[in-house]
């Protein structure tokens, strides 16, 4: 009965209720004999496809198993890609939190700190206005978690990742380090190894932060259109990986 309840509610929530009326809508058209009926039912059937976890699951677990955590490390600094941040929100120490993905990839990064005793780079700017400095925060934060103020090296400029790997870079010439070991959401990953070999900086790329399981199922409930699939997410990456010729 739980999932039967779900089920229903996932068409009368948005997108499930707008794609119903879009349905009701391109069938109306398209039995009065008119060419956009047509063109409203193909719009209609990719936005349901599109809006479904069985697509999103599918299209992020196709990043996430490009790359695993490597069992051994070939590194000499470490390095944490941010992911967003708020600016003001109260924590423990300070103000300002990292997002869920950044929050991940900080833990890691402080676990491979506590394993490794390597140095660390925290690279990640205020994309907005309104959003937090990311190094700065992800710095205060790691510091709560047991790793020395001293070993944490901060970029506070960058923007995207291929700012983060320019600027990461110029930060490991000056203090003579040449194998950098990225860490970043696993659906992230293609793309930053990607702009780290454009940069000159063959990474060692430590993924984390993983969406999905890697045994995927398919029951009902993935078929119930959602706002909060994946699907958005993978696309973006796909198309940065398309376009990153274009940005170097």
């Amino acid at each position: 009965m739980l999932y039967i309840t779900k089920f229903i509610y996932g068409f009368l929530m948005p997108p499930g209720i707008f794609i119903l009326a879009l349905l009701w809508l391109s069938i109306r058209l398209y039995r009065q004999g008119r060419w956009e009926g047509k063109l409203l039912t193909a719009v209609t059937i990719g936005l349901y496809v599109f809006s479904t976890p069985y697509v999103g699951d599918r299209l992020i677990h196709s990043l996430e198993a490009r790359y695993e955590p490597p069992e051994v490390i070939k590194g000499d600094v470490i390095v944490m890609l941010g992911g967003g941040a708020t600016s003001d929100t109260p924590d423990i120490t300070g103000e300002g939190h990292l997002s869920g993905s950044a929050a991940n990839r900080l833990l890691t990064a402080a676990r491979l700190y506590h394993e490794t005793k390597l140095p660390v780079i925290v690279s990640g700017g205020s994309v907005y206005s309104d959003s937090g400095l990311e190094a700065e925060i992800a710095k205060r934060q790691l510091i709560d978690l047991g790793v020395p103020k001293e070993n944490i090296l901060t970029e506070t400029r960058s923007l995207n990742t291929k700012q983060n790997a320019l600027y990461t870079k110029e930060i490991m010439e000056a203090q003579k380090w040449e194998r950098p070991i990225v860490v970043t959401s696993a659906f992230h990953m293609e793309r930053a190894v990607r702009n780290f070999a454009q940069a000159g900086l063959e990474a060692q790329p430590y993924p984390t932060d993983y969406k999905k399981s890697f045994a995927l199922e398919a029951h009902p409930n993935n078929f119930v259109p959602t706002s909060s699939t994946y699907t958005g997410i993978a696309l973006k990456e796909y198309l940065g990986i398309l376009t990153l010729p274009l940005q170097w």
